[in-house]
């Protein structure tokens, strides 16, 4: 119906056959690819210890965001999304995850959603990370926007709900979706990130969610001692993080994400790349 949308622009610029998969796998439950990546941890460890020496802390969850942001930032169509069959262009790079107050059964999750220009060095965007969490940690009873629109739609009767839910999907669908509930849903994100190691269990493959326009997401697990060749060829056993990631297919092809994605190695392995700003980011076809 309307092609505008307050989160993207329609990309013309792309192949036949990229132009008709919309079409033929109309849901992103159709498109998704499942793959897993190992990192070592050596380079994010050491890193870790360096910056310890000058009173910096960081994280796994804080260098997996800032080298999603950097990786975004260099690889425009994976912030790419697909809605009605049309490919858009993503205006921001957003980040979105879940942090607990505890880690009891009956903590409940907040979800974090963060933008960024894709300039920023990793110690900004730690920062930014730490800060968010912080914030939402110290709160006892307030909840932020994202929490606030579940808590205003959930505080309907049921059938009412059904219809709200419906009603907000179809205006997603059709470009209608208010400027401030994009803003606050965690489901029009460029990435979702999921941190398992936190809970101390292995990576899962998160579904992407219909709602929305999130393609990509990727849950972080715990360290494991697995066994790898070496550089000589021998086995040796090496400390490595899983990500299990999920992606929606249809908006950029697989030498992209697999481009990409060595890139992203390239970065976990060496967080010291991310540590001065990017000059420029990377434009998106028109």
């Amino acid at each position: 119906m309307f092609s505008k949308r307050s989160d993207g622009r329609v990309v013309t610029q792309i192949d036949p056959f990229q132009k008709i998969v919309p079409y033929i796998m109309k849901t992103r439950t159709d498109s998704m690819n499942y793959f897993t990546e190992n990192i070592p941890c050596e380079g994010m460890d050491a890193y870790i210890e360096e910056q310890k020496k000058q009173d910096k802390t960081y994280t796994y969850l804080q260098i997996l965001v800032a080298s999603m942001v950097r990786l975004i930032a260099l690889k425009p169509q994976l912030n790419r999304f697909v809605m009605r069959g049309r490919v858009y262009a993503r205006n921001h790079i957003r980040i979105c995850f879940v942090v607990h107050q505890t880690l009891r059964d009956d903590s409940a999750g907040t979800t974090i959603k963060l933008t960024f220009e894709g300039t920023e060095t990793l110690s900004e965007i730690a920062q930014k990370v730490q800060d968010a969490i912080l914030a939402e940690t110290k709160k006892k009873t307030d909840s932020n926007s994202t929490d606030q629109l579940a808590e205003k739609i959930m505080n309907l009767p049921s059938p009412i709900i059904r219809t709200a839910v419906n009603s907000l999907m179809w205006m997603d669908r059709h470009n209608m979706m208010p400027k401030s509930v994009i803003e606050a849903s965690p489901f029009h994100t460029s990435c979702f990130i999921t941190n398992m190691k936190s809970l101390g269990i292995n990576q899962i493959y998160h579904h992407v969610y219909e709602f929305g326009t999130t393609g990509l997401f990727i849950a972080m697990g715990k360290e494991r001692e697995k066994p790898m060749v070496d550089e000589n060829g021998e086995i040796i056993s090496m400390k490595q993080v899983g990500l299990g990631v999920v992606t929606d297919e249809r908006f950029c092809d697989g030498l992209y994400f697999a481009r990409a994605f060595k890139l992203l190695r390239r970065f976990l392995r060496n967080p010291a790349l991310l540590e001065e700003p990017l000059d420029k980011i990377e434009e998106d076809v028109d």
